[in-house]
């Protein structure tokens, strides 16, 4: 079955809750665990959140995979922001470079299946994660 997508912008903090609501209720409807939902959101808040803060706002794409038995959802975050100059380094525990904990990056690639990062500086960054049910 061909996958199903839903685009929504992220302008504002309220988008913010509409990505992690959209996405609870795509993974509600794919029959994923508490666990596997709650990790899957909370991948989805931090880069929705990192897409408006610190790439000036953007959009997800959220796509719900079905293959046979196998079932995901795929979330593609993508910005014209500054981009990022050192993707290694922010995929590390502690690298911040706003206030926060410097825990986003790695620790939605932590809670995802797959992820992948594309980053330029001065072009924006593209950021897609899939989690399997």
């Amino acid at each position: 079955m061909p996958a199903q997508s839903t685009v929504l912008e992220i302008r504002s903090s309220e988008d913010v809750v509409r990505v992690r609501q959209a996405t609870r209720e795509a993974a509600v409807a794919l029959g994923f665990s508490l666990v596997d939902q709650t990790k899957l959101v909370t991948a989805a808040s931090e880069l929705a959140r990192n897409t408006l803060e610190h790439g000036q706002g953007g959009e997800v794409s959220l796509e719900k995979l079905e293959t046979g038995a196998k079932r995901g959802i795929r979330l593609t975050f993508v910005d014209q922001g500054p981009g990022i100059a050192d993707i290694n380094r922010a995929l590390k525990d502690g690298y911040t470079s706003g206030n926060g904990l410097g825990l986003g990056l790695g620790g939605a690639r932590r809670l995802s299946n797959e992820f992948e990062i594309e980053s330029s500086p001065g072009v924006g960054t593209r950021i897609r994660i899939v989690r399997w049910r």
